[in-house]
């Protein structure tokens, strides 16, 4: 279960990892106003600010699913490996929104998506079985 407290927290720090790539470095950046000089930007910057919000978006949905699933007695083994699937989806989303691969990026986003689907359906599985 450390696998999957681990990738939680790491969803968790995502968000900030992808703000820091839009402002790393920018000339100009103002800090009294952020979200209206992020609106303004454009190529990898713009596209990093939007990861951020999709990770921002995804990280509910995946820290309930991974709770839920080991609160419902799901194999610890499979919450690790759906908590690990999802980590390593997100990071290749974020990586491929960087490089602009929309298509690679909407297929690592299904996956992670998918996973996240399969702690509720397993946490329900769990829930008849009692």
């Amino acid at each position: 279960m450390v696998i999957s407290y681990a990738s939680v927290l790491v969803a968790g720090l995502m968000p900030m990892v992808c703000a820091g790539i839009a402002k790393a470095g920018a000339k100009g950046y103002d800090n009294h106003d952020p979200r209206a000089w992020l609106a303004q930007q454009d190529g990898y910057r713009a596209r990093a600010n939007a990861a951020q919000a999709n990770c921002f978006e995804a990280f509910p949905f995946f820290a309930v699913g991974v709770l839920l699933a080991l609160l419902t007695g799901v194999d610890p083994f499979m919450v690790d490996l759906l908590a690990a699937l999802f980590v390593a989806t997100r990071v290749a989303y974020v990586a491929c929104y960087l490089a602009d691969k929309a298509l690679f990026r909407t297929i690592f986003w299904s996956v992670g998506y998918l996973s996240v689907v399969a702690f509720f359906v397993l946490a329900m599985q769990n829930l008849q079985m009692d």
